[in-house]
């Protein structure tokens, strides 16, 4: 025995070579993703809310209609290998942004601690700390952005 230990995917692999498996496997479940972001109109600049899509389940961090949110959220993005380096917009987190930027995963994200909860644990995530957007009229989203860990502060 070499006492080799393999790379992880993520580290021999560029995204367009990963397995449809292994792409969903890269997202933590932190869901900043599903936020609702505005934009100022004179700046460019972006912010996030603590307002969430209304497919968004707060309690697991996931979309409760996966296969079908682009149909029902028409402006859903589907991240894929092509724009996720071009998304500006997503979370500095993120592990796809990671990845496309070169960089590793860190250590709470699932594929590296072996756990799903520790990115809640370590409060990376919007866990219980979001409102859908069916309760919040759009022109009050503006009172409601916030500055999740792990992002840039705004100020």
């Amino acid at each position: 025995m070499s006492g080799i230990v393999p790379k992880p995917y993520w580290k021999t692999k560029n995204m367009a070579e990963m397995s449809r498996q292994e792409w969903e496997d890269l997202c933590d479940g932190c869901g900043k993703c599903c936020c609702i972001r505005l934009e100022d109109d004179e700046t460019g600049q972006i912010y996030i809310t603590d307002v969430a899509c209304k497919l968004f389940d707060a309690r697991t961090c996931r979309c409760t209609d996966y296969p079908n949110r682009s149909q029902k959220v028409p402006d859903c993005v589907t991240l894929t290998p092509e724009n996720t380096a071009r998304l500006h917009w997503m979370p500095q987190t993120c592990a796809y942004r990671l990845i496309a930027q070169g960089e590793d995963l860190p250590p709470w994200h699932h594929l590296v601690s072996g756990s799903r909860e520790t990115i809640h644990q370590m409060g990376m995530s919007v866990q219980d700390a979001v409102i859908s957007e069916i309760h919040v009229p759009e022109d009050d989203q503006v009172s409601r952005i916030v500055i999740w860990p792990g992002e840039p502060d705004i100020s």
